[in-house]
């Protein structure tokens, strides 16, 4: 029995030997694991601070009657394009006409008047050379004359200002242009001024944005910008900061900013934009996804991929900003570095990986990566 237990003891030792071999041979063996790598990006506008803001136009004017009364008909709704010179609303005309009315008749009481002081003149004036009357009666004469002269024109200009706010009872655009609010309706009484309809002027739009204190510094007159519009697929236009407020909105304590764009007959009144100011430092720094962001004890660093042998390293860097489109960094890659952008804690130095593109396709990173190096 002993020489049986003794060959079964000899085989079981050179199987586990084989299996340790094996075991052994397995782990020396590097994993190669996919990694979803790419380019980093110039930052362009990037890097620029961004403030949010919405389209309007350059002129808006707040359209009310010069002259109090009751809202009879308002001809126009939001929306509605208007021409200089359309009817927006009219007032109950009953008490302009009476006025009116009344200014006519106070007219034509002074035209007599001044008519029968004149005659009454040009008698006394006969008189007076064939020494009738004293001079003094007659001046007296002239000056009644004068006197009912003068109340002529002052019923005349009374007329005239009837009839001006018997005119000013209809309410008419004073420029091309669209209606972008509506303040009051029919019967409702008005008083002179109040606003009735808001009008933004045809031609000249720009982005209103509102900029902290801390920044406002910043911007000039004439400065241009990159200018984002939600609604055409954040489609890019060129625009100019054209005013800067002189002084601080007392509830928000930000700087009103209106940008003209360039193109204005890309967009549209109301949409929603947003306003990119260039920094100095956009011409040299990258942007990355927030994914490939690691860190090599306290500093921020990226995996890098070497074309060659397919092996990736870490690379300090020096992060300028964080964005919604990744980070910004400005030193440690440039254009032609491949970096791994995500599981980056996965990843050991020197590690071989197999690169991936975003369509999930193999990437050729220049050298072809033998999957067996390393």
């Amino acid at each position: 029995m002993r020489p049986i237990a003794l060959v079964f003891a000899v085989t079981a030792l050179a199987a586990a030997v084989v299996v340790g071999g094996c075991a052994t041979e397995a782990k020396d063996e590097p994993i190669i694991r996919p990694a979803l790598v790419e380019r980093a990006q110039p930052a362009d506008f990037a890097v620029a601070e961004s403030y949010a803001g919405d389209v309007r136009a350059r002129f808006e004017s707040r359209l009310g009657f010069r002259v109090a009364g009751k809202l009879e008909n308002r001809r126009v709704d939001v929306g509605s394009r208007v021409r200089a010179g359309d009817v927006i609303a009219e007032l109950d005309p009953s008490d302009f006409a009476l006025a009116v009315q009344s200014a006519e008749a106070a007219v034509a009481s002074a035209e007599a008047d001044a008519s029968l002081a004149r005659a009454e003149l040009a008698r006394h004036r006969e008189l007076l050379d064939r020494r009738y009357i004293s001079q003094a009666l007659y001046d007296a004469r002239a000056t009644a004359a004068e006197a009912a002269d003068a109340r002529l024109r002052q019923a005349q200009s009374q007329l005239a200002q009837a009839r001006n706010q018997a005119g000013y009872a209809v309410l008419v655009a004073d420029a091309d242009g669209v209606i972008t609010a509506i303040s009051a309706e029919a019967g409702q009484v008005v008083a002179a001024g109040a606003p009735v309809a808001t009008l933004a002027h045809g031609g000249d739009v720009e982005v209103l944005i509102a900029v902290p204190e801390s920044r406002v510094a910043a911007f000039t007159p004439g400065m241009a910008v990159a200018v984002d519009v939600w609604a055409k697929d954040n489609a890019r236009f060129p625009g100019r900061v054209r005013e800067i407020a002189p002084e601080a909105d007392p509830r928000t304590r930000t700087f009103d900013v209106r940008v003209t764009l360039d193109d204005a007959a890309a967009v549209q009144l109301g949409m929603t934009a947003r306003v990119h100011v260039a920094g100095t430092d956009a011409p040299a720094s990258m942007l990355l996804p927030l994914s490939a962001l690691h860190r090599s004890g306290d500093s921020p660093a990226v995996w890098v991929v070497d074309p060659a042998s397919g092996r990736v390293r870490m690379s300090a860097v020096e992060v300028l900003a964080y964005r919604e489109e990744g980070v910004v960094l400005r030193t440690g890659i440039d254009a032609s570095t491949w970096v791994v952008v995500a599981g980056v804690h996965k990843l050991v130095d020197g590690q071989t990986v197999r690169p991936i593109g975003r369509d999930n396709r193999p990437l050729d990173l220049g050298p072809a990566v033998d999957g067996s190096a390393g």
